[in-house]
């Protein structure tokens, strides 16, 4: 084994809920530097390790994200208002960009530095408090949580990767309406229910099987958002006064939980610098394949219900590793709603719910907590402790980012392996040789609807999304209509395969039942 192949030696997990007894109101920056001094401790190591890192780097919060704002201020770099807490001293300091699939992108750039022999050692982190933040401004309390890190005077390179939105949403999508996750997926599931053929209920029913088990796994986390009880498929998937609909087909308990006080972290370390530090051989931790790729915007995308970028991930990484599906012991699904686990592990790997393995480790974003971007950095660690407590086993762990939008896959293990890197070129290539789906510049006529979705302010119904095709040239179109008869009409019965007139306007389509 090389002396610069990078492996993990620490994972740290933190968890602050505001029903808890010593609840303190943490902000971003503290909640990372209490997982990163558990996963510093994680490693177990005889010595020192913080004067080995010289490499570390943040996952986007939300609010770095432009998915809200916290009126307290913030930490302008995350990465070295962390490491100033720790009395770590970096070369490099960085900001990854936006996306459940940036852990993985960190971990790839953090290892490959270490491959090369540029840093020993690196830390990377991220947090969540957007639990906290609303929890203080409905007290009407207020914080300060501004602080700000010069990089000059810290002697660090700062590298900040930009936002990375490119690609993601297109102008028309966001005209007709396609801006919050949850409308995205929603018009993802429905395709997918198209596809398959199954009824508005047999489909919530799945939904609720899917995501069953994953409750069972979060009642056991002591890292969970919050207290969870195990739920069953009806209690999951049946909208009621405390399970309100947010967009159809999806009621509040198959959406993602964003408000969370979460936070974690690795340690990477080269293995030279990991046996100079004494950390045991038995905490290592290897990456064995990984992979990433892009998806087409929801338009232009072939099949709205599938996947195509997930499963070529997945099969890249899993072909690196030299392993099956049926030889992993342990797997993580990014699981912000049911469509991207029935792709990847589903109907990609041919799993099933009721896998006795599990598809998560976590218990999922729903009732784990979905920690914004750095979800995944909490199934990294919790991997890693289920690979070390089964030495010698894999665990695979699936990246989501974005509206279907990006992918990445991960295999690790205890055996040792040299640093495979994370493959994206190959895999984006022949993704990106598969034609576009055909879009009507001009969207007038009658078609018949493929997917939709009725999206819903505090319980109540407002708008209708459609995409579907035209009878004559079978081009793609996309319409929206707040009429109340239009709402009524999609809320009395299936919209799916119905008859539709696309009416076109300065700025969004507009349609009727025909």
């Amino acid at each position: 084994m090389s002396d610069s192949t990078p492996v993990i030696v620490g994972v740290g997990q933190f968890v602050e809920r505001i029903d808890a007894p010593d609840y303190a109101g943490l902000s971003f920056a503290e909640l990372s530097a209490r997982a990163a001094m558990a996963a510093l401790s994680d490693t177990g190591a005889a010595g020192a390790v913080t004067p080995f890192v010289k490499a570390v780097g943040a996952i986007r919060t939300f609010e770095e994200s432009g998915a809200m704002h916290v009126p307290f201020g913030r930490a302008e770099r995350m990465p070295l208002a962390v490491a100033r807490r720790l009395g770590i001293v970096p070369s490099v300091a960085m900001l990854e960009k936006v996306g459940g699939q940036s852990p993985l992108s960190l971990l790839a750039d953090l290892g490959g530095r270490i491959a090369r022999g540029e840093v020993p050692a690196a830390l990377m982190f991220g947090s969540e408090a957007i639990s906290t933040v609303r929890h203080l401004v409905t007290k009407g309390e207020t914080r300060d949580w501004a602080e700000c890190d010069d990089p000059d005077v810290m002697g660090a390179e700062w590298i900040d990767k930009g936002m990375g939105f490119e690609g993601t949403l297109s102008p028309v999508s966001i005209a007709h309406g396609i801006r919050a996750p949850v409308t995205a997926y929603a018009l993802c599931e429905n395709a997918r229910r198209a596809r398959l053929g199954l009824s508005q209920a047999d489909y919530a029913l799945e939904m609720g099987r899917l995501f069953s088990p994953f409750t069972e796994v979060a009642a056991r986390n002591p890292y969970s958002s919050a207290a969870v009880a195990p739920m069953s498929a009806a209690e999951i998937a049946t909208p009621g006064e405390r399970n309100r609909m947010i967009a159809d087909p999806y009621p509040l308990r198959l959406v993602s939980r964003d408000q969370v006080n979460q936070a974690a972290a690795l340690v990477l370390m080269s293995v030279d610098a990991a046996r100079a530090a004494g950390v045991p051989e038995e905490r290592w931790i290897y990456l064995h394949g990984a992979a990433l790729a892009n998806e087409r915007e929801i338009l232009d995308r072939p099949d709205i219900g599938g996947y195509p970028a997930a499963n070529a991930a997945i099969a890249s990484a899993l072909a690196t590793a030299g392993k099956t599906a049926d030889q992993i012991a342990a797997f993580d699904f990014y699981s912000c709603f049911p469509v991207p686990v029935f792709n990847a592990a589903i109907d990609g790997l041919g799993l099933s719910p009721g896998d006795p393995r599990g598809l998560t480790v976590t218990g999922g974003l729903p009732y784990f907590g979905g920690a914004g971007n750095n979800y995944s950095m909490h199934a990294f660690a919790t991997m890693a402790e289920r690979l070390r407590a089964a030495p010698g086993s894999f665990g695979f762990v699936g990246l989501n980012g974005g509206f279907q939008s990006k992918y990445g896959a991960a295999v690790f293990s205890t055996v040792p392996r040299a640093w495979p890197g994370c493959e994206n070129a190959s895999v984006q290539a022949l993704l990106d040789a598969v034609p576009k789906a055909a879009l009507a510049t001009v969207a007038e006529g009658r078609g018949r609807i493929r997917t939709y979705t009725v999206t819903y302010t505090k319980g109540v119904a407002e708008q209708v999304i459609v995409i579907g095709e035209f009878d004559s040239g079978g081009r793609r179109f996309i319409a929206m209509s707040r009429e109340a008869e239009v709402i009524t009409a999609a809320l009395a019965d299936d919209p799916l395969g119905r008859a539709v007139d696309i009416v076109p306007g300065d700025k969004r389509n507009t349609f009727t039942f025909a």
